[in-house]
């Protein structure tokens, strides 16, 4: 596809980019809407610092951080930073209070949108249904409407560059890249929701299914290195039973869901203030620059630079 999407646009980039071709209204929480198709696209820019700014959504609205950060506070008031290369999803029919504590007229804070009607997640929800269907003790897929926030992949990153850059650059098949886009998307959603699902049976009763026992041990031995024929003997199944298991339920291989795990418990340690060489060793990594290359490969961007974003350099 020819356009702005052939190159390399961060969300920061193209933030730039399209406060380049508006002029706004109001300075808190300037809205812009690109698109009205299977979604709605629109991107809001804060201008100055705001506390207690109320966002409702009335179908699920899925939001990326693109330049600053945010302050996002939950109906029960909790408070949770909002920072770019992270998504925060409020359910249909709720709403988040926002605190804006950094944005000036200079340095705009910029956050896009998708506001994803009901009929969508229900028609993704049965493709899945169709082409990877999940054990029966965790029933279908289905749309968990709560509220969720999580530091995403760069894989994420890049599908939400790619549906904003056709809409900044005016590209002919934007409506397509959104429609795709969109639909890839929902599935990473209902993916990650699923995968929280078997997380919180795992907390409540290890032993409830054959895949909640084998997460249950990989979570206990994240620091070493993965023993398939193991994990196999827990589950009572063939290697290429389990590994389908996984595909199905979770999109990835063991392999790749024990790396995953792996690294969101470094963010977690990251965040709390511990060194980024502790935190390399007590994971289990060789050394810290493999733990580096790892870590920039799932969230496109380095530890250091994660823990400067977060605010704790």
């Amino acid at each position: 596809m020819m356009g702005i999407t052939t190159k390399k646009h961060t969300l920061a980039t193209l933030a730039q980019t399209h406060r380049a071709g508006i002029e706004p209204q109001r300075l808190i929480e300037n809205r812009t809407v690109y698109a009205c198709q299977m979604a709605e696209l629109s991107v809001y820019d804060t201008f100055e610092a705001a506390e207690r700014v109320r966002l409702h959504a009335g179908e699920l609205l899925y939001c990326g951080m693109m330049t600053g950060r945010k302050i996002m506070h939950s109906k029960n008031n909790d408070a949770t930073l909002f920072l770019p290369h992270e998504s925060f999803v409020v359910a249909p029919g709720e709403y988040v209070d926002i605190d804006f504590p950094d944005a000036s007229q200079s340095q705009p804070t910029t956050c896009m949108t998708l506001e994803i009607p009901r009929d969508t997640l229900r028609k993704v929800c049965d493709q899945l249904n169709q082409v990877s269907q999940r054990p029966k003790a965790l029933g279908e897929w289905q749309a968990d409407e709560t509220s969720l926030h999580l530091m995403h992949t760069e894989a994420t990153q890049q599908l939400l560059e790619r549906i904003v850059a056709s809409y900044v650059a005016k590209e002919a098949d934007c409506d397509l890249v959104l429609n795709f886009g969109v639909n890839e998307l929902v599935a990473r959603l209902l993916r990650q929701q699923g995968r929280d699902f078997l997380l919180r049976c795992m907390q409540q009763d290890p032993q409830q299914s054959a895949l909640v026992q084998v997460l249950s041990y990989i979570e206990e031995h994240l620091t070493v290195p993965l023993d398939i024929e193991k994990l196999a003997k827990i589950a009572c199944m063939s290697r290429t039973k389990l590994y389908q298991q996984f595909k199905n339920s979770l999109g990835c291989s063991p392999a790749e869901y024990h790396q995953q795990r792996r690294l969101e418990n470094a963010c977690e340690h990251i965040r709390r203030g511990h060194s980024i060489t502790t935190v390399s060793y007590e994971l289990g990594y060789a050394n810290p620059s493999h733990f580096t290359r790892r870590f920039h490969q799932q969230y496109g961007m380095t530890p250091s630079e994660f823990a400067t974003q977060a605010g704790l350099r």
